[in-house]
This record gives C-alpha cells, structure tokens and sequence, in this order.
C-alpha cells in the first residue's frame, strides 16, 4: 500500500470514530433529558397535601346520619383527629387538600338533635375532650375566629338560597340549675347564631322577655325571645370571609371581615352572664326542602381563653 493511502485511511477511521462518540454522547444526552423530565413529573405528582389551619382536638361533631341506636352519629376527641379515614363521616365531613379546607355538608334526614326540626354536620367545643360538663361563662371570656366559605347551596321554591348557621354560642345549664329548675337535660337557648342567608351574614341573639326576671327564672328558655336579628352590609356570597366573635363580662362583639362590627353590650348580655356557654361551628342547615342541601368550608378555626 503506498504512503499516502495509508494515511487518508487513518483519517478517515479516526474520523469515524469521533463521529460515533459524538453521536453516542447526543444519545446520552438525551436520554439523561428524559430522566430529568420523568423525575420531574413524578415530582409535580408528589404534591404535598394542604391541611386547614384547625386544631380539632377541642371539638367533637354532630353528623347529618344515625347510630346503630338512631340517634345523630358523634365522634368526639380523638377519634375526630382521624376523621379522614372514617368511612361514616367522608360524605358529611372531609377534607378538600386543593384549598386546605374541612367541607361540612348537610341535608334533610331524619337524624335531627333534640329540640330541633334540622339536621347538621357541626363542631362543638369540648374544653376538656370527651366532656360535656366543662364550659365558659361570659365572665371567663372567650374568642373565636373563623375563616369560612359557602361552596355549595340549594334554592327554595322562590329561587332564593337556602340558608344555614354557621357559627353559634350555645348555653348550657349546669347541673345544678338543670335540678334547680326540674329540666331533663343541661339544654338552654343559643345567645349567639351567625347565618350565611343569601350571600350575606346575619346576626340573630336573645333577649329577655321581663328584663326583671329573677336568677331562678333566667334559667328556663321560655324567658327569652329572639332579637330581630342584624345583616351585615358586606356581601360575602361564595368568597372567603372571616367572622371573629370576641366575648367578655356583659359584653359580645362579632366581626366580619375585620372592618365591620356589631356590638352587644346591653341588660340583655349582662343577664346572659348567669349561663355556660360552649361554641359551635360547622353546617346547621335550616331546610326541610327535599332534595336541598349545602357545603360550607372552613379553612381557619381557633378558639381561646
């Protein structure tokens, strides 16, 4: 072979084969690519559940549904931490991880509380889990604040929204009262029930029918009446809304918002004082409409005091 060839066949091989390192290195390339992508799919796909801010190791709730000695399902602390994964509770109450809500859904079934023609899915407080009999006076205080939604929500026949509560302060007669008066159970009227009613929030309280009523008379429900109830100007709708309830000695101010107040500091709210109070929160839905319902959502809860 002479010289030259040779030497043009050299070229030619060594430059085959940079050629094919080339390649084989896009090749590589490439499919390093695709492994990044794919790890980054399976990233997105991994997203982290979003919880509410609620800490429900002080509530116990009321479902919309019977027990097996038909009367309203509870589940009271702890077994309401895991609430979630309780196969009975996931139509009525259950976590929505895309907005970091707890979604409270209530219909008309036969499982309705005592003293009432309605059915819920809603919170109670229990100051100390499990128990019923340990509660607040007016005097001891209290607060809550709450950011809620109205997600969902059927109309009446005159195409107007069903409308349900939302927020309550109950009272409670304490045992000694409840033996005082000759009640059969610790049950004493709600001062407090905050409604979302056609896109805006209404206040209702009591008032005292004889406001020279005795100590011993305050104590029966039938002393009391309801107020005419107060509308706030702003129109939630289905937004988010924040309502804060702020409760002391003769004294209960209830927030929308942060901006608009209403303020209750009267004989009424003084008398008050004689009761225990507990709060409520949740789905009281106030239909017997067949077929109606709504999905209320709450993102933040806290109470204090």
């Amino acid at each position: 072979m002479k010289p030259f060839r040779k030497e043009i066949l050299i070229a030619i091989l060594i430059g085959f084969i940079s050629v094919n390192a080339t390649c084989q290195k896009k090749v590589s390339s490439v499919a390093e690519t695709d492994v990044k992508v794919e790890k980054k799919k399976k990233k997105k796909k991994k997203k982290k559940v979003k919880l509410p801010k609620i800490d429900l190791s002080h509530w116990k709730v009321t479902l919309p549904v019977t027990n097996d000695k038909g009367k309203p399902y509870e589940i009271e602390p702890p077994e309401i931490l895991n609430f979630a994964t309780n196969e009975i509770a996931k139509p009525y109450m259950y976590l929505d991880s895309t907005d970091a809500s707890i979604v409270f859904h209530a219909m008309p079934t036969a499982s309705k509380t005592r003293n009432t023609k309605y059915t819920r899915s809603e919170l109670r407080e229990q100051m100390v889990p499990g128990d019923n009999n340990v509660n607040w006076t007016f005097k001891k205080g209290g607060n809550l604040k709450a950011k809620i939604a109205m997600e969902e929500t059927t109309r009446d026949s005159d195409g107007k929204y069903h409308r349900t509560i939302i927020l309550q302060i109950h009272g409670r007669l304490t045992n000694e009262q409840r033996d005082l008066i000759g009640a059969d159970d610790n049950n004493a009227p709600p001062i407090l029930k905050i409604y979302w009613d056609k896109g805006k929030v209404r206040v209702k309280t009591k008032v005292l029918k004889n406001i020279n009523a005795s100590d011993t008379a305050l104590l029966h429900e039938e002393a009391w009446d309801n107020d005419e109830g107060f509308n706030f100007q702003q129109e939630v709708g289905f937004r988010k809304f924040t309502i804060e309830v702020q409760v002391s000695d003769g004294k209960m101010v209830v927030i929308l918002n942060g901006h608009e107040y209403k303020v209750y500091e009267d004989i009424h709210i003084r008398k008050w004082g004689i009761f225990e109070n507990y709060f409520k929160a949740g789905n009281y839905f106030q239909s017997r409409d067949e077929g109606s319902y709504s999905k209320v959502k709450f993102y933040e809860l806290e109470v204090s005091h």
